[in-house]
């Protein structure tokens, strides 16, 4: 008679539901990356816009990744995903994809930093887009931490 032994599913770790999803490492990462998605839109908002075209792809990423990681992050205080696998992909795949198309607004609101140091107030606008280039490569960095922690979970 075969011995009964743990299967190879229970041997991954369970995905946290409720309050544990701020204890465990790489859950823990999606709240800063809320809040400094937040600052990038905020910051952004806040300027003149010089450069419409490179600062309008840094709003929408900021402004979609803000969104679509709060409702991860609903769905994991909720316990929507029921230990599912699948979860686990999806949510790599996710901050994979989204640390790319971060890293890609953060380049640009660099360049539009660099292009903002003269012109129509040109301190505050400076001071506001600088701001904004340091949100935007630090929540690219926590997408990036993210996305390899759940990878290598």
């Amino acid at each position: 008679m075969a011995s009964v032994g743990p299967s190879a599913a229970s041997t991954q770790p369970a995905l946290p539901s409720g309050p544990a999803v701020f204890k465990t490492i790489p859950y823990a990462f999606i709240l800063p990356e809320i809040l400094c998605g937040t600052w990038v839109w905020i910051l952004v908002a806040a300027t003149s816009v010089s450069l419409p075209l490179l600062q309008g792809w840094v709003m929408y990423v900021s402004l979609t990744s803000c969104l679509i990681s709060l409702i991860l992050l609903l769905s994991y205080l909720l316990g929507f995903h029921r230990n599912s696998e699948n979860w686990k992909v999806l949510d790599s795949l996710y901050h994979g994809t989204t640390a790319i198309l971060y890293m890609s607004a953060a380049v640009l609101q660099a360049n539009a930093t660099i292009n903002s140091e003269f012109g129509i107030n040109a301190p505050l606008n400076y001071q506001l887009n600088t701001a904004a280039s340091f949100f935007a490569f630090l929540t690219t960095f926590l997408y990036i931490l993210h996305a390899f922690s759940i990878y290598y979970q």
